[in-house]
Parts: C-alpha cells; structure tokens; sequence
C-alpha cells in the first residue's frame, strides 16, 4: 500500500465518491429518456425503480459501520466498488424492468458502503486538524462525478448500454486503486479519549427535527434527479443529448455547497436552510415553465445543483455537532433519512407524473418544498457542547465550521476536546 498525503487522501476520497455517488446513483436520471424509450417502462415503472437505489443504500447504511469494524477500510472500498461494477454492468445488459430495478439496487449498496469507508481511512491517514477540509473535498466528489457523466450524454445520449460499460471499466479501476492505497484499518481512537455521553432528550429531539427536514428535503429533490431530464425532452422537445448539460449545471453549482454550509454554519443555520429550500422549489417550477429554454433549463439545473448540495452539507455538519464521539451516527441518520425521503418521493412522482403530468407534478412537488421551508425555525441551529441548560447557547465564531465540528469528536474524561499531537496519525 502506498502512503497518500492529506490532500492527496482527499483528491483520491473524492475519485471514489464521484464514482460511488455520480455515475453509479445519481447519473441514473439523465438515461431515463434513453432507457424508457428502449424498455417501454411507464413514469411510475421509473419512480419505482428510482426509488430502490435510495432503499438499497438505507440498507448498506445501517451496517457499513459495523462492516467498517470487522472488514476495515480497504476491504470496505473494495466491496462497495464490487457492487458498483455488478450494478453498472447489469444496468447495461437490462432487458425489462426486472433487471434494471436489481441493477440500480446494487449500485445503492456501492453508494452507501463507499463513505463510511473512507471515513475509517480518513480517521486513521489524516491529520485530524486537516478532517473539515478533506472531507469537505471528498463530499464534492459527487458534484465532479455528475460532472464526468455529462460528456457520455451529450456524446452517447442513445448509447445508455455503452455508457454504463464504461462506467463499470471506471469502477473497476476505482477497486484496483482502493485496493492499493487505502490502509486495512479500523477507525483510530487515541487512548486518552472518553467514551462519548449518554445521549440526552434534548439531543434527541433536535436530531428528530434534523432527520425529519432531511426526509423532506429528499422528497421534495426526487422529481429533479429523476424526471428532469425526461421532463425537457417531452414537454420542451430538446434532443437527449442536450440534457446532458443540466447535469453539468448541476455539478458546477453543487461544488460551492461545501462553501455555504460552512458559511450557513457561521451564521444561522435555519435562515440558510429556509433559503435553500426555497430555491430548491423554486428550481422544479422554473424547470417545468420553460423546458425548451436550454439557457433558462441549465440556470434551474444551476439552482438546484447548488440548493441541494448546501442542504446536504448542512446537515452532514448539523449531525456531527448535534452528537459529539458518535460520527457512525450523527451525520448518517439525516443522510439516510434524506435517501428514504427520496425512495418515497419517487414512485409518489411517478403517479403524479401518469395523471397529471410532467409540469404539474413538479408544481405540486414545489409547493411542498415551500410548505416545509416556512417551518425552517424549527430547524436545529447551533449548540453548545457544554450547556446542560434546556436551551444551548450560540457557539463562538471560533467554535463554528466542519473543522470545528469535527474538532470535538473526540473529548476526554473532562468533556475537553482533545487536541492533536504530532505523533498521532489523526482521528476524530
């Protein structure tokens, strides 16, 4: 095994997610029109579909922490890119319904495997003074991941077959190099740190809150990952190769979600998740009033690309905050609750979709989303890791952003984050 710098951990972090994320769950939607055409599947047949990588890596989520453990981390790589490689490739080779639905199952447990086990890698190869930046480097992958996908779009709208072949050739060089460079480790705790607490009511309730949003959020983004492209092509009449572009414009503007939620984080978060939200909305009803616009269709793609980027980000850092030493739980509930929000959002659009059609599902989709964003004060903003009064106090400047957050995952027998030493190889 060869040994990565930090950011060269990052850089490689972030190759792995844009495959695990990208290409193999949410490129899914820009071959709906490809795909549908080919197999005569129904808009209900898709959201059905949609919704099962979403279920898959719910699944692979509730046990990669413990697979973490007892596989280690490159053994946890290597399966996950196992599963995306099989998924991708049965994806190819589909011939109904039937197998497509497996094909894209599969690649839900490759996405859902991919994170905890960089995670562990992160945990023992990176200086944990260096953990806010490279994982917020590594969670952009999934932005270069659309991204990287655009071109087979453009180039091979019609050809989904080879497409995925090609992407299953990339996972499989994903696996050879997860192989070689990601350590056989466990995540690494200094001997001096403390067991973390007892979760209290408090916590608790404030996690509820965040998942319950997260799930909200994913229902309300269902329609855009999956129909969107499908919708310009029949309501705008554009060619399938010109829908490759809303992706990219997707991807370019999701790149800065890492920004505003560090900013989000810095300020108010319930002011930065109600505006969010409300362009997240906003983008599903641009998108649907001009489908054969391709300027005004990429300027939606751009909104909702960054939207739904700074939300995540948002609540991966929500997460790790609201649950100090518990990183296999914090940040994975609103992640997972996000993923079930979008399973059941999809076969819901679907319907939507068959009997009212393409702009009013959206519509209706939309006006959710602002429903949910009208209830952002109730959103868990900031909290002190030391009060025990009902209420936590704001946190310093100082105290605020990822690297903060992951700062005080570790803490020791006095509640004290414990700082890092030049011996240690990093973990938080």
């Amino acid at each position: 095994m060869k040994t990565l710098s930090n950011m060269g951990f990052a850089i490689f972090g972030a190759a792995l997610v844009a495959i695990s994320y990208g290409l193999a769950r949410f490129a899914f939607g820009l071959f709906v029109p490809s795909i549908s055409a080919e197999l005569a599947l129904t808009p209900y047949l898709i959201g059905v579909i949609g919704a099962l990588p979403f279920i898959s890596f719910v699944l692979a989520t509730l046990v990669a922490p413990l697979a973490a453990h007892r596989l280690g981390a490159r053994n946890l790589a290597v399966l996950s890119g196992v599963f995306g490689v099989a998924g991708l490739g049965l994806i190819s080779q589909a011939s109904d319904a039937l197998s497509l639905g497996v094909g894209v199952f599969i690649c839900g447990i490759c996405t859902g495997l991919m994170m905890p086990a960089l995670t562990a890698a992160m945990q023992a190869l990176v200086s944990r003074t260096m953990h806010g930046r490279v994982s917020s480097i590594m969670n952009a992958g999934t932005s270069v991941g659309i991204i990287v996908a655009v071109p087979t779009v453009v180039f091979l709208s019609d050809a989904w077959r080879l497409t995925y072949t090609i992407f299953a050739v990339l996972t499989t060089m994903g696996v050879l190099a997860a192989w070689y460079f990601i350590p056989s480790v466990s995540r690494v705790i200094p001997a001096n740190a403390a067991p973390p607490p007892p979760i209290t009511r408090l916590q608790w309730s404030r996690l509820i809150r965040l998942s319950l949003f997260a799930f909200a959020m994913g229902f309300v983004s269902s329609p855009y990952w999956l129909f969107a492209p499908d919708l310009v092509v029949t309501l705008g009449a554009l060619p399938p190769g010109q829908t490759g572009w809303l992706w990219f414009a997707v991807g370019i503007a999701g790149l800065g979600g890492a920004v505003v939620s560090d900013l989000a984080d810095r300020n108010n978060p319930p002011i930065t998740q109600a505006l969010m939200l409300m362009m997240l909305s906003s983008s599903l009803v641009l998108l649907a009033a001009s489908p054969s616009q391709l300027v005004l269709a990429m300027f939606s793609a751009m909104v909702f690309g960054l939207a739904y980027m700074s939300l995540t980000g948002l609540y991966l850092m929500t997460g790790i905050r609201l649950l100090p030493g518990r990183l296999s739980m914090g940040p994975v509930l609103p992640f997972m609750a996000c993923a079930l929000g979008q399973a059941v959002g999809s076969p819901v659009v679907g319907v939507l979709v068959d009997g009212f059609g393409y702009a009013n599902a959206f519509a209706i989709f939309s006006v959710i989303g602002i429903l949910v964003a009208v209830l952002s004060p109730m959103y868990p903003g900031h909290i002190d890791y030391w009060a025990e009064e009902e209420e936590p106090q704001p946190l310093p400047a100082e105290d605020t952003g990822l690297q903060a957050a992951f700062d005080h995952q570790l803490l020791d027998e006095d509640g004290e984050p414990i700082e890092p030493v030049s011996e240690e190889t990093g973990t938080a």
